[in-house]
């Protein structure tokens, strides 16, 4: 079920978003050069997919997990998109892919080896990764891997369809901050 909605949603996503989406990778371009940002990160049952954001950070900046980045690196129209979280709505397309799910845990990177440990021990990696999540509207991040990986753990054991609506909604409505960057 959850998977039809993702699917759903997702695409309903991409086809109304359209134009926003036409129109935040124009004033990307012209804030970085570069207005679509792709990453590798750890995926279901720990393979690798590649990750669709739009580019919040300087072209240059150093590919490290985003509480241990600079906030000097976020540019102006990144701090908008950051703050709006229209950052995220690429990802709609790694969902309708199948690489992720509305709701899950967040992907981290392949150099977070405490994370990527802590979260294999409690099974995590069976679900696919999500976009929003328990840990992100409880703002949990990934700056604490056991405690996250245990949000993630608690979330998936316990995760029913409301629950999924609610991370959705809260998320859309700004509860929780996701990842912090260093100031």
């Amino acid at each position: 079920m959850i998977r039809l909605l993702d699917v759903l949603f997702s695409l309903l996503g991409l086809i109304c978003g359209f134009p926003v989406l036409v129109l935040l990778t124009l004033v990307g371009y012209f804030d970085t050069g570069s207005s679509i940002f792709r990453q590798e990160r750890v995926g279901k049952h720990q393979k690798p997919f590649t990750l669709v954001k739009f580019r919040t950070m300087a072209v240059n900046t150093e590919s490290v997990a985003t509480h241990l980045a600079s906030s000097a690196s976020i540019t102006r129209f990144g701090q908008f998109l950051r703050k709006t979280k229209f950052d995220e709505l690429p990802q709609l397309w790694n969902v309708l892919k199948g690489d992720m799910s509305l709701v899950g845990p967040r992907p981290g990177l392949f150099n977070q080896e405490e994370l990527t440990s802590e979260r294999a021990k409690r099974g995590i990696y069976k679900a696919r990764p999500g976009i929003t999540g328990l840990a992100q509207v409880s703002q949990i991040d990934m700056s604490t891997p056991k405690l996250l990986a245990e949000t993630d753990q608690k979330m998936l054991k316990n995760l029913t369809l409301a629950d999924y609506f609610r991370y959705i909604l809260m998320t859309v409505v700004g509860k929780g901050s996701g990842d912090r960057v260093k100031g």
